[in-house]
C-alpha cells in the first residue's frame, strides 16, 4: 500500500471531513448526476445494452470508487470510448439487444476488474507509462469519429452497419437517404445544436437534462413514436440485482484481448484526468491505488448488471467546477441515480434514442483536438507522425487493435531512438572553461589533434554499433592526425556488459592506430560496470580517467607542447562555481592528478 494513504481512502477523508465541505459537495453531487443519467443512458446505447445497465453500472461502481479512490474529484460511470471497446468485442460474438450479449458484457466488466485489481496489488501503475501522448490523442481522435459514426442510424432512424470503417457508415447513410425518419433527424439536430449553444453560451445549464426532457415531451405531445422515431420504451424500475454473470469459457477466452484492453485504456483515462484536477487543487493521487478502485469498481459493476467504467473527463470537470470537495459528492451522484431507478424509470418511456444519441455525439466532439495535433507537429514532428499513424490504424483495424499499433509504433520508435542516440562534436568556447556542441555553436574552438566527443544516452546492446561507427568516422574525416579521443560521459546513465566489452574493443582498436580513448565525468553506474570489467582501472592507471572535461583536455594538451587554455580563475567564487558544475576537481589541485588516484585517496 502507499505510504501515507490509509487501507480505505474514505477513512482518511472522513476524518478530516469539515462540515464547510457539505454544501459544496451536496451541489457538486446534484449537477453531476443531472448530467449522469442522460450520459450514462445513451453510453449503453452506444455498448449495445438497454439504457438501463448504464443506470446499473453507475451504483455499485461509484460507490465502490468513494470508498477506494484517492482522487477527490474524480466522477467515474460509463464513458464513450470504453462503451464502442464494449461493442466491438462483445458484437463480435453476440447478438447485439439479446440476453446473453447483456452477460458477456457484464462478464466483460468482471474480467477488467479483475485485471485492473490484480495490476494494483502488482504494483504495476507504469504500465501507463506505454500509452505516449500522442498515442492517446490519435487513438481518441480516431474512437471519436468512430462513435459519431456509430449514432448516425439513431440520428437518422435507419438501420445502419456497426463497423469501425467510418467512410462505409457514411456511405450507407447516404445510400438509404430515401428511408431517412425526418422527425428523428429533426429531433437530433435540433438535440445537438442546443447541447452546443449550451456549453458555448450557457455553461451552467443541465444541456442534456434539458435536452431529455424537452423531446421526450415533444414525442409524447406529438406523438412522434407513431410517425418512424425511435424510443427507450419500457425501462425497468427498481435496483439492479447480485448476480454473477455465467459465460462459456471459450467464450471468456475470446474476451481477454478486449479485458486487456479495456482496463489499460480506462486506468489511462481516469489516471490522466484525475491528475489534472489533482494538480489544479494541490493534493496527490497514487497510480497503484486508483488501479485497484477502478478493479474493485468494474467488479460490482459487473456483478450489478453494469458493464466496464472509466473516469469521465466532462463529468470530473462539471464535478468540480460546481465545488465537489471529496468524494461525498460521488456519493450524493449515487443517490440521485437509486433515486431515478426507484421512481421516475417511467418518465424515460417516451424519451427518443435520437437525442441520446446527440447527446453521445456532442460528448465525443471534444475528444478531436486538431489545435494539439498542430502543436505536437510544431514542437516533436516524430510524436505528430506517431499520432498519425495510430490515428489510421484505429480508422483502419478498429480501437482495440489501432491502440495496440499506436503502442508497438511508439515503442518502435523509442527503440530507434536509442539505436541511434543523439551525439555532439564539443568545442571550446574562447576564454572559458566551457565545451558547447560545434554545430549549434560554430564559434566554438576546435581543438587540434582531440576530438572531444559527448553522448546523450545510456550504452546497451542496441547502440554499441552505433557507438564504434561514429568514433571511426569521426577519426576518419578529422583534418588533423588525432592523438586523443576524449569520450564526455556526463549524458551515459547507465551501460550494459555488451556496452562495456565494446569500449574495451574500442579502446585496443584506437590504440592500435596511435590513438588515446579518454574518459571524462562519468556517473556512479557506469562507473561501477568498468570498475568490474577492469577497464576502469587501465584507463586511470594510465591517466585516461578525469573528473572534469576541462581538466582532461589541460592535461593532455600540456602533454602535447600546447599552450595552457585558459588560466585558473581568479575569483573565488568562480572557481566555486565550477566546483558545483563539476567542471574541476576539488580533492585535485595538481591538474595532472588522475581519476584513479583521487579514487585510491578517497578510499584511504
Amino acid at each position: 500500500m502507499s505510504r501515507g494513504v490509509p487501507a480505505l481512502p474514505i477513512v482518511g477523508w472522513l476524518r478530516s471531513y469539515q462540515r464547510a465541505d457539505l454544501g459544496p459537495d451536496v451541489v457538486a453531487g446534484l449537477t453531476t448526476a443531472v448530467m449522469l443519467v442522460p450520459q450514462a443512458m445513451g453510453y449503453a446505447l452506444l455498448a449495445g445494452l438497454p439504457p438501463i445497465h448504464g443506470l446499473y453500472a453507475a451504483v455499485a461502481p461509484l460507490l465502490l470508487y468513494a470508498v477506494l479512490g484517492t482522487s477527490r474529484h474524480l466522477a467515474v460511470g460509463p464513458v464513450a470510448m470504453d462503451s464502442i471497446l464494449v461493442a466491438g468485442a462483445v458484437g463480435a460474438i453476440a447478438t447485439i439487444g439479446t440476453e446473453n450479449y447483456v452477460l458477456i458484457a457484464a462478464a466483460l466488466g468482471l474480467m477488467v476488474g479483475g485485471i485492473q485489481a490484480g495490476l494494483g496489488f502488482l504494483r504495476a501503475g507504469f504500465l501507463v507509462n506505454f500509452l505516449s501522448r500522442p498515442v492517446v490523442a490519435g487513438f481518441t481522435a480516431a474512437a471519436a469519429l468512430i462513435i459519431a459514426a456509430s449514432q448516425l442510424g439513431h440520428l437518422l432512424g435507419v438501420d445502419l452497419p456497426r463497423t469501425h470503417h467510418v467512410h462505409l457508415v457514411v456511405w450507407e447513410a447516404i445510400q438509404s437517404a430515401s428511408g431517412w425518419s425526418w422527425p428523428t433527424l429533426a429531433i437530433g439536430a435540433s438535440s445537438i445544436a442546443a447541447l452546443v449553444f449550451c456549453k458555448r453560451r450557457l455553461p451552467r445549464v443541465p444541456a442534456a437534462l434539458f435536452v431529455v426532457v424537452a423531446t421526450t415531451l415533444a414525442v409524447w405531445g406529438l406523438g412522434l413514436s407513431t410517425q418512424g422515431v425511435s424510443i427507450v420504451g419500457e425501462v425497468p424500475a427498481g435496483l439492479p440485482g447480485f448476480h454473477v454473470p455465467t459465460v462459456d469459457a471459450a467464450l471468456l477466452t475470446q474476451l481477454i484481448p478486449a479485458a486487456a484492453t479495456i482496463a489499460l485504456v480506462s486506468f489511462m483515462e481516469a489516471i490522466s484526468v484525475g491528475r489534472t484536477f489533482a494538480q489544479a487543487n494541490r493534493y496527490d493521487i497514487h497510480p497503484n491505488r486508483e488501479l485497484i478502485a477502478l478493479g474493485f469498481s468494474n467488479l460490482a459493476g459487473g456483478l450489478t448488471g453494469g458493464y466496464p467504467i472509466a473516469g469521465g473527463f466532462s463529468r470530473t470537470a462539471v464535478n468540480a467546477r460546481a465545488g465537489a470537495r471529496t468524494q461525498l459528492a460521488a456519493l450524493v451522484t449515487c443517490a440521485i441515480v437509486v433515486i431515478t431507478l426507484l421512481a421516475f424509470t417511467r418518465a424515460f418511456f417516451y424519451l427518443p434514442k435520437a437525442a441520446l444519441s446527440a447527446i453521445i455525439v456532442s460528448a465525443v466532439a471534444g475528444l478531436i483536438d486538431l489545435r494539439g495535433a498542430a502543436e505536437v507537429y510544431r514542437v516533436k514532428r516524430a510524436d505528430f507522425y506517431l499520432l498519425v499513424i495510430t490515428f489510421f490504424a484505429t480508422l483502419s483495424l478498429g480501437i482495440q487493435w489501432g491502440i495496440l499499433v499506436g503502442i508497438a509504433a511508439s515503442v518502435l520508435l523509442f527503440l530507434v531512438r536509442t539505436t541511434r542516440p543523439h551525439f555532439a562534436v564539443l568545442g571550446r568556447i574562447p576564454q572559458s572553461h566551457t565545451y558547447v556542441n560545434i554545430a549549434r555553436h560554430p564559434h566554438a574552438e576546435t581543438l587540434a589533434g582531440i576530438i572531444l566527443v559527448r553522448v546523450d544516452a545510456q550504452f546497451y546492446f542496441g547502440n554499441v554499433s552505433f557507438l564504434k561507427e561514429t568514433v571511426r568516422t569521426l577519426i576518419r574525416d578529422s583534418e588533423d592526425p588525432v592523438r586523443y579521443f576524449v569520450l564526455e560521459a556526463a549524458g551515459v546513465n547507465d551501460l550494459d556488459s555488451a556496452a562495456a566489452a565494446t569500449l574495451a574493443e574500442l579502446d585496443e582498436e584506437l590504440g592500435a592506430q596511435g590513438i588515446k580513448l579518454v574518459l571524462t565525468r562519468i556517473k556512479g553506474p557506469v562507473r561501477d560496470v568498468l570498475h568490474r570489467t577492469g577497464l576502469l582501472e587501465k584507463l586511470a592507471s594510465e591517466g585516461r580517467v578525469y573528473l572534469s572535461t576541462h581538466r582532461a583536455i589541460e592535461v593532455l594538451r600540456s602533454g602535447m607542447s600546447l599552450p595552457d587554455l585558459s588560466p585558473e580563475p581568479d575569483d573565488p567564487r568562480e572557481a566555486a562555481d565550477q566546483i558545483g558544475a563539476g567542471m574541476l576537481d576539488p580533492h585535485t589541485p595538481d591538474p595532472g592528478k588522475s581519476f584513479f588516484e583521487t579514487v585510491k585517496k578517497h578510499k584511504r
